[in-house]
């Protein structure tokens, strides 16, 4: 039975929400900004386990386990539909037969958080999370009192949301589709008002046909952003400013090249961090200092500048609050370093992520031993899309070792990645790389090669079976 359309809305009185895939990162700190905002939370998922099971215990908010329509016993009067539900889902057609009211995840976070906000919606393939954790820790920083929902941990407040006093939202604008019941970007939802677009490359191919219709959905985003607003984009990518040139409002542009709006210089990476000059219409406003190393991580920094200056923050508080922001968790983060060898936790796992991350940690690490740990883990990562783009992405390592992924079983053998063939092909350019089947084996592998001073990166989207602490474990003994 298919969702009835015309029960697609908030309803005009609420008091029990559930949610449908409540254990996911966006839908769980969506059930506690509900539970903050004085909404009885509820929820269902079929992946009930730590830390999302902790955290939501620690609220107080029940969860269920597995999807089936007795969950629904007591009646809700909404249903917030997460991304992962599709329209067999048993739960989601007992929502259809009892006719209750449901929105999708994006629908409810505009309607009962962005609204009556001006939205700051931060947008691109690569640097979303670290670009809108900036932003709203800066504006923290200087007194906006913002809210915000990104799609990692900001250290400087510890979880992922937060509903604040000030006049600004800050949503990480994902360009996923939105449910099964709306297949558009999840971003089109975000009612943008500021809007930095810090790339657009194709990924997702399991929702994307091709690069011209990852553009079109940065386009349609393009062409809701209010005549009053503003879109900040890093024009030195030509797809960026092809697609910035459509917009009705004023546009910022930033980047290295001179002749942008806010131009970054002098760009200096050392251990402690980076530092760089910014311009703005060519004259120089000053230097600044983050402790995120890289070019890629000044260029965000710098995109957060210009939206701050647009809304008037003054420089040496931009300044200050750049100097001391601590970054997001799994963000090139330092899991800890034990017997003198450095394991670092990122998320990068687009081919060109994976680059600028690995170029950042050889600048930031210069005379140390960097080896890159990968694990394809995402829908596009494991498509033989990207076999020959990973090829070049690991040039910064002096070793690269990776790990089978898990099998896409819908798709023909022919269409999947292989870890073997990239490790092969890494070989063959004389490159020191290595296949293991499974994480046990890289673990054992490890231990035995690590020497002090060497810096282990370990990239991939989800938890890797928890190789970060086992890693740390074992050097420690």
């Amino acid at each position: 039975m298919a969702l009835d359309p015309a029960l697609n809305r908030k309803p005009d009185h609420v008091s029990h929400i559930h949610l449908l895939g409540i254990c996911g990162t966006g839908m769980g700190a969506l059930a506690g900004m509900l539970q903050s905002a004085g909404y009885r939370v509820t929820g269902s998922d079929e992946h009930v386990y730590p830390p999302m099971s902790d955290y939501l215990a620690g609220l107080g908010i029940p969860v269920m386990s597995g999807y089936r329509p007795e969950n629904l016993a007591e009646r809700p009067d909404l249903v917030v539909v997460g991304n992962v539900i599709r329209a067999t889902n048993p739960e989601a057609e007992a929502v259809a037969a009892a006719g209750i009211p449901y929105l999708s995840f994006p629908q409810a976070l505009s309607r009962y958080f962005i609204d009556g906000k001006s939205s700051l919606v931060v947008c691109g393939t690569h640097g979303k999370t670290t670009t809108a954790s900036l932003l709203a820790t800066l504006l923290q920083h200087a007194g906006r009192e913002p809210s915000f929902m990104i799609g990692g941990i900001v250290q400087a407040f510890g979880r992922n949301f937060n509903l604040g006093s000030g006049p600004y939202f800050v949503a990480e604008g994902d360009e996923y589709d939105t449910a099964f019941f709306d297949k558009g970007p999840k971003f089109l939802h975000y009612q943008p008002k500021v809007c930095i677009l810090t790339s657009v490359e194709f990924d997702h191919a399991d929702i994307y046909a091709d690069f011209d219709a990852v553009k079109a959905a940065f386009r349609k985003l393009v062409g809701i952003l209010p005549p009053d607003g503003c879109l900040v984009a890093y024009f030195d990518d030509p797809t960026v400013a092809e697609i910035a040139a459509e917009a009705s409002c004023p546009v910022v542009g930033y980047g290295e090249a001179a002749g942008r709006d806010f131009q970054m210089a002098n760009l200096m990476v050392a251990p402690g961090g980076t530092t760089f000059t910014v311009m703005k219409n060519g004259a120089a406003l000053g230097e600044f200092t983050s402790r995120m190393p890289g070019r890629h991580n000044a260029l965000n920094s710098l995109a957060v500048i210009a939206v701050l200056d647009r809304l008037g923050i003054e420089w040496a508080t931009i300044a200050s609050g750049l100097a001391a922001f601590q970054g997001v968790r799994r963000r090139q983060e330092v899991r800890g370093v034990e017997r003198g060898v450095t394991v670092i936790d990122d998320f990068a796992h687009h081919p060109t992520a994976v680059r600028e991350t690995l170029a950042a940690l050889r600048q930031a690490y210069a005379g140390h031993r960097l080896i890159a740990v990968f694990e394809p883990r995402t829908n596009s990562s494991r498509r033989r899309v990207f076999q020959d783009a990973y090829v070049t992405a690991f040039d910064h390592a002096d070793q690269v070792v990776v790990r089978e992924p898990m099998a896409l079983t819908q798709l023909a053998e022919e269409e999947r990645f292989s870890s073997a063939q990239l490790v092969a092909d890494l070989k063959g350019q004389g490159r020191d790389a290595r296949y293991f089947p499974t994480t046990d084996e890289i673990l054992s592998y490890l231990d035995t090669q690590l020497h002090p001073g060497d810096v282990v990166a370990i990239l991939s989207n989800g938890g890797f079976d928890n190789i970060h602490t086992r890693l740390l474990d074992l050097l420690r003994r």
